[in-house]
């Protein structure tokens, strides 16, 4: 363990000690390159990403929060983690991404493995799919109506990052392809669609009315 990263919010941690004797902190762990470049790009919401000791390949390790008195924390050596308004937002984001991960119906998850275990199963090749995949930002799915209801149409959005190479339309139909189809009249989810684009292509409202799947396990099933 090389150190923790403080997680209380600045306007709990300054409250005296009287209401607020304790802080959340979580451990600083090392990581290689690769991963700690996954993690700068929210690819493993287990981690948090904090730019003042990225040069040291130290991360927030966000599976082993603790609490810690004020008292003892207080006369640590402090490093600034995060020195720009955008990189203190970017570290809150990853912090309630953390806590807020969607839970999605179980028939969804039986629904959606094949296309999550193809993902995960082809992310590390060598391949024109595999490039893609590791180009992805983010991959989001919404239930209309609603997750609850009887009859759903689901449409999945393999959004990419904005600094990744373009690539051909052709090679974006791996995701495309691999999309779940209603298989019978039996199940509840009756259509499903997906398409490809960046953050500046989705809509505010197509955002917060969509759930993101988990990425996490893309890079990490062997480890």
């Amino acid at each position: 363990m090389r150190g923790f990263a403080v997680l209380t919010q600045t306007c709990d941690l300054v409250r005296h000690c009287a209401d607020r004797p304790f802080v959340e902190v979580g451990p600083l762990v090392e990581v290689d390159d690769q991963v700690l470049r996954e993690i700068e790009r929210g690819r493993r919401p287990n981690y948090g990403f904090i730019p003042g000791v990225a040069d040291r390949r130290l991360v927030a390790d966000l599976d082993r929060v603790m609490t810690v008195e004020k008292a003892v924390a207080a006369v640590w050596e402090r490093i600034e983690g995060c020195r720009t308004d955008d990189e203190t937002r970017r570290f809150s984001l990853a912090l309630a991404r953390k806590r807020a991960r969607t839970a999605f119906p179980d028939d969804f998850v039986a629904f959606a493995r094949p296309l999550m275990d193809r993902m995960s199963e082809r992310h590390d090749r060598q391949s024109d799919e595999g490039r893609v995949l590791r180009s992805l930002r983010e991959v989001r799915v919404r239930a209309a109506p609603s997750w609850d209801a009887d009859a759903v149409e689901l449409m999945f959005w393999f959004i990419r990052n904005d600094d990744e190479p373009a690539f051909e339309t052709e090679d974006w139909e791996h995701c495309l392809t691999a999309l779940p189809q209603p298989r019978s009249t039996s199940g509840r989810f009756v259509r499903v669609d997906g398409v490809v684009l960046t953050l500046y292509d989705l809509t505010a409202r197509d955002y917060v009315e969509s759930d993101p799947l988990d990425l996490d396990h893309l890079s990490t099933r062997r480890q």
